[in-house]
């Protein structure tokens, strides 16, 4: 890095941003300088764990590699001095690992990731953690592996930093992210109730690459699309037959403007079945697809809509069922995480880095921890590292941007901990 950081600016509207009172800065407060040092030495063993997490298999439902990574964490925190429980998570198998952190506060923080990938078994064995111009390779290097060594490491600088002022710091590392989240998201939902603060590890994945976290998130439902004909001989008989595959094709392009552009709603079929052999009629065919959404009534809308839709059939004497599975919700725009992000933006400046707040198409666990009904609790996300390419084989995270979100993640627990105590670190300048 190429500076040491500069005076913080305007703490008082900081607290403020954040829910916290102003309050005297406490001579044993960390400095910005002493917090940008405590961090610069936490790059070369987050590097390590980084490497060790990536070259071990944990796709979804992968219970071998996801226990070896449990163990791995449940180690790691029981040596940062946190009182460690599992949940199961049973749809798609391992376990939540729960750890907490008494201080000597009074605010409540939670940090969270997954631990698990998209990837399948032996993906790490092919192509294993490696280092190139300035980036790091690997399955799940930053998505999100990158945010499970940010937690820890972050963990690691406030222990360094003999930095305590939080009231309980609570670690959520859940194993079935990548498919929804349906063994683990009662148990975010349960823990981030109680939090003054939900701070989410997920990768900064900007549209423009820019350093960013995120205020807004999609919600995800899943589509399907079903049709029963009848089948016959090709050959011989074809017009005894109902051709559920020619069928599925028209509803397919009829459903194919349930999105909204202007509302951001977008429906893509990615999956489509039917036919057994070339000369027998289908019988029967069938898609699924994937639906992203900001705006909450759209389920409402596209069923309705589907339903009507539907209704012109191409094929007679075929059955056709439309239907939209729940998953995660969006995490709408709210000034809680706006609040956060804000003073996220003013710490950085403090590295005389600008940070973007964003909105993302992708669903997170963000959006179980945010209850909107009760407004709370203050929940950020993508304070993961910096990457790009997820979900591809060239997955990659940004060695750079290390120490600055290490930074940023530490400064960030700091700020939001206990209003009694110093919310900000002493300036380097005075």
């Amino acid at each position: 890095m190429s500076s040491l950081p500069r005076p913080l600016v305007a703490a008082f509207g900081l607290a403020c941003a954040a829910g916290l009172s102003a309050s005297t800065v406490s001579a044993a407060s960390p400095t910005q300088q002493e917090v940008l040092e405590a961090v610069s030495k936490q790059e070369q063993p987050f590097l390590d764990t980084l490497e060790t997490l990536v070259n071990i298999d944990s796709g979804t439902g992968d219970t071998q590699g996801l226990r070896a990574v449990e163990e791995l964490l449940k180690e790691r925190l029981r040596e940062l001095g946190a009182e460690v429980e599992t949940r199961p998570a049973p749809k798609f198998g391992g376990n939540t690992v729960v750890g907490t952190l008494e201080g000597s506060g009074d605010r409540a923080i939670m940090l969270m990731i997954h631990y698990d990938t998209v990837f399948e078994e032996g993906e790490a064995e092919k192509r294993g953690f490696r280092t190139e111009d300035g980036r790091a390779y690997g399955p799940g290097v930053a998505d999100a592996k990158g945010g499970v060594a940010m937690i820890l490491y972050t963990l690691e600088a406030l222990k360094a930093l003999d930095f305590d002022d939080y009231g309980k710091l609570t670690v959520v590392f859940n194993p079935d992210e990548e498919k929804g989240s349906l063994g683990s998201r009662d148990v975010i939902g349960e823990l981030a109730a109680d939090q003054d603060a939900v701070l989410v590890y997920e990768p900064s994945f900007s549209p423009d690459g820019a350093d960013a976290v995120t205020v807004v998130t999609k919600g995800i439902n899943y589509v399907f699309l079903d049709v029963t004909g009848r089948s016959s001989h090709a050959g011989s008989a074809p017009e005894k037959g109902r051709n559920a595959v020619m069928e599925l094709s028209h509803q397919l392009l009829q459903l194919d403007e349930l999105g909204d552009a202007d509302k951001k709603t977008t429906l893509n079929w990615t999956i489509v079945e039917g036919g057994s052999k070339r000369n027998v009629i289908p019988e029967n065919a069938r898609a699924e697809g994937d639906m992203r959404y900001f705006a909450p009534g759209e389920y409402e809308r596209v069923m309705n809509e589907a339903q009507e839709i539907t209704k012109n059939k191409l094929i007679d004497d075929t059955q056709v069922e439309f239907r939209i599975e729940k998953g995660r919700p969006p995490m709408p725009d709210n000034p809680q995480t706006q609040a956060l992000a804000e003073q996220a933006k003013q710490i950085y400046q403090e590295l005389d880095r600008d940070l973007k707040a964003v909105e993302i198409g992708g669903g997170t666990d963000a959006a179980y921890a945010y209850n909107p009904d009760a407004a709370k609790p203050a929940v950020l996300e993508s304070l993961g590292v910096v990457g790009g390419n997820a979900h591809s084989p060239d997955e990659y995270a940004e060695l750079e941007s290390i120490v600055p979100r290490l930074y940023l993640s530490t400064r960030m627990v700091m700020a939001l901990s206990d209003s009694s105590k110093s919310s900000e670190p002493e300036s380097t300048d005075r």
